[in-house]
């Protein structure tokens, strides 16, 4: 065997061998719950806008904050108390639900 290809076959074996690493690491660290929220912070919903740009409702507390993210970044938009909202917010709409109310409602005005 050529010393070439010894060495290519040295740097296969550990290359998997650092891949296997990398997935057994990656595997302990979500069993161990690492990058889970916790917290008093929540995300409470989301609408999107555009391609990079949506409005965030985020719970800190007992105070719902109205964030605007964008390419720009993340501003206070304004705030809500949390009994505001209520205890249960609703269910977002698809895009289904929402046309069928657009057309009905155009259906009743003509």
């Amino acid at each position: 065997m050529s010393p070439l290809t010894k060495y290519v076959i040295e740097t296969l074996i550990t290359l998997l061998g650092v891949i296997a690493l990398a997935v057994l690491v990656l595997y302990g660290a979500r069993r161990l719950g690492v990058g889970k929220p916790a917290g008093p912070v929540t995300l409470v919903g989301r609408l999107p806008l555009e391609g990079r740009r949506a409005i965030y409702l985020v719970r800190v507390g007992k105070t719902v904050f109205v964030i605007g993210g964008s390419e720009a970044g993340l501003a206070k938009l304004g705030e809500v108390p949390d009994l505001a909202l209520g205890e249960e917010l609703p269910a977002p709409a698809t895009f289904k639900e929402v046309l069928a109310k657009v057309v009905q409602k155009e259906e009743e005005d003509a």
